[in-house]
């Protein structure tokens, strides 16, 4: 129970007179006697707070940026009606800055009997599982002078998604992958490795793909044509070791790793290849293998959900033995990682000759755009001490980085920005190429 604003207003005004005519006990009671009065009657006639009845509906999964709307709805099965103003409380990452208060809060009047919806608008700032904190309802009487106040458990939760932003590359890249494969009007001859069928030989075409059993058994030249592999088994690795919580452009390079990995598992899978996702710091944070094709990107989207990065040194022995468990046949391996010298020096180089050993292996990295402007950057010393910091840095990477090309590996080294269409570009050249 609590007292208004209006209830200690009316106190107020009536000690002003009290205080001028009759500052006395008496004049105090005679004033405040009757607003007692008041209260006790207006508290009585409140409704009661306990007996309400209160479920949750609406959505249970958005994307980070999106809005997740969750109706509230309170049956009021007393014979008072219900004056109230309630709050809606959730995690403060699941509104925007300074909005909460706004958001959380409704007011409403449920006749008795009856029941009424509030509408609750979650824009969360932050991905994984956001649970519903308790409901508080404060009713009020017909006067407004006394409320009574209690809390209702209502669970709910609403997951958060990663946005997936690279999404907009997603055309182009399946445009490429249908050149590809041959199913537009510009036909690329020669790429790929698996055959497809034969036609008659046109001038341009190479002279080694000409099948001369065929020819014999015609009267014209017959060519044979290729495809790019399909069913191929392609593993997506996500290092949630220490080095992936570095912040770039105001995000984790987690985040930026994510995004990346899925716009290649969307075009893999169009591609029809398999694909599976390892998320590895010292333990599994994540695994998910085995999906349909419809099924892969809601799959990985939702076990990216939850995951965060671990204040932990990544165990690369653990991850590279892990991996190989995940992807018992030849596959590539998509290891999503740091490429500073020292992390990848300690662990992963000395384990890596077993992944090439039976798989193909390609390393992508975010790299920090602030570097490169610190590498341009000049006019005073201490901005001269920066681009020297800066070209340090970036020189180790690429020394990092032949070194991981010396083992056979791909690399992909780009801003968050960057990385993703990267890391699809380089898929794409590994499958023309015929290297899956």
């Amino acid at each position: 129970m609590a007292l208004t604003g209006r209830a200690a207003l009316l106190a107020a005004l009536g000690s002003v007179p009290v205080g001028i005519l009759e500052p006395s006990w008496t004049g105090i009671l005679a004033v405040n006697g009757p607003l007692a009065l008041a209260c006790a009657c207006d508290y009585a006639l409140a409704a009661p707070v306990r007996r309400l009845q209160l479920s949750r509906s609406g959505d249970s999964s958005t994307r980070l940026g999106d809005t997740a709307e969750v109706t509230l709805t309170i049956t009021n099965p007393s014979r008072r009606p219900l004056r109230a103003r309630l709050r809606d409380a959730w995690p403060p990452s699941s509104w925007r800055p300074g909005t909460e208060i706004a958001a959380s809060r409704h007011e409403l009047t449920v006749p008795p009997g009856e029941r009424r919806r509030a509408t609750t608008r979650l824009h969360p700032v932050r991905r994984g599982d956001h649970r519903a904190d308790r409901v508080t309802i404060r009713s009020y009487g017909p006067l407004g002078l006394f409320s009574r106040q209690g809390a209702h458990e209502v669970p709910w939760s609403v997951r958060v998604l990663p946005p997936f932003t690279s999404r907009k590359h997603l055309p182009s890249k399946l445009a490429r992958l249908r050149e590809l494969d041959g199913r537009t009007s510009v036909l690329t001859r020669g790429e790929g490795t698996e055959f497809d069928s034969l036609r008659e030989y046109v001038p341009g075409d190479d002279t080694r793909s000409i099948d001369w059993r065929a020819t014999a058994r015609q009267s014209a030249v017959a060519v044979r044509t290729w495809r790019p592999e399909r069913d191929r088994h392609i593993l997506i690795v996500l290092d949630t070791g220490r080095t992936s919580a570095g912040r770039v452009d105001d995000a984790p390079r987690l985040d930026a790793s994510m995004d990346a990995a899925l716009l290649l598992a969307a075009l893999a899978s169009r591609a029809g290849d398999r694909v599976a996702l390892l998320a590895y710091d010292r333990r599994i944070r994540a695994l998910v293998q085995g999906r349909a094709t419809g099924d892969v990107l809601p799959s990985l989207v939702n076990a990216m959900a939850t995951l965060e990065p671990e204040l932990v040194e990544t165990d690369a022995r653990g991850l590279t033995a892990t991996a190989l468990r995940a992807a018992p046949r030849r596959s590539l391996i998509v290891l999503l990682t740091t490429l500073d010298a020292a992390p990848m020096e300690e662990g992963l180089l000395p384990v890596l000759p077993q992944l090439t050993q039976r798989h193909t292996v390609l390393v992508a990295s975010v790299a920090d755009p602030r570097i490169a402007r610190m590498a341009q950057a000049r006019g005073d010393m201490e901005a001269a001490y920066e681009a020297a910091a800066a070209a340090q840095a970036q020189d180790e990477r690429r020394r990092t980085a032949e070194q991981l090309r010396r083992h056979g590996v791909t690399v992909v080294d780009a801003t968050p920005e960057e990385l993703a269409p990267a890391l699809a570009d380089a898929y794409l050249a590994l499958k023309a190429a015929g290297r899956l």
